[in-house]
């Protein structure tokens, strides 16, 4: 039985699975709009603190009044936390303001760029290698005390 066919077969497997993770994550062009930037206000209802992006989700009024859940990307945890963020930055109930860039599928996702948490402070939230607009203006502490 002549065995190359197997091994060839396999080793594309092997070399598809490898490439799975490059292929999953995505510039901000390839899903986000620059051209339909939005702001958020509303609360915290979910932190996701995981790779490849982190995400937390907010309920936000529309220009209807009516409340919809929002699914903010923001940059990954390491990104993050070179910014001064930890996985308790922001908790549900928090109310903030979000300046992000809307997907561009229409759907209630979006780009996350700049954050105003509830004293105040503005910190960055996008990953400053994802090809997307705006960038830090030196460590952005984002640390609950």
């Amino acid at each position: 039985m002549n065995r190359r066919p197997l091994v060839i077969l396999a080793a594309g497997f092997v070399l598809l699975l490898a490439a799975l993770p490059v292929l999953a994550h995505h510039s901000f062009a390839a899903e986000f709009d620059m051209n339909k930037p939005i702001t958020l206000v509303g609360a915290v209802t979910k932190v996701e603190w995981m790779n490849p992006h982190t995400h937390f989700y907010m309920d936000a009024k529309d220009e209807n009044g009516k409340v919809t859940n929002w699914d903010l990307e923001t940059g990954s945890p390491n990104a993050l936390s070179r910014r001064g963020w930890t996985r308790h930055s922001l908790n549900e109930g928090d109310m903030v303001t979000v300046d992000a860039y809307r997907a561009k599928d229409g759907s209630n996702l979006a780009s996350a760029r700049m954050v105003k948490l509830a004293d105040g402070r503005k910190v960055f939230a996008g990953s400053a290698d994802d090809g997307g607009p705006g960038s830090a203006s030196g460590p952005a502490t984002a640390t609950k005390k």
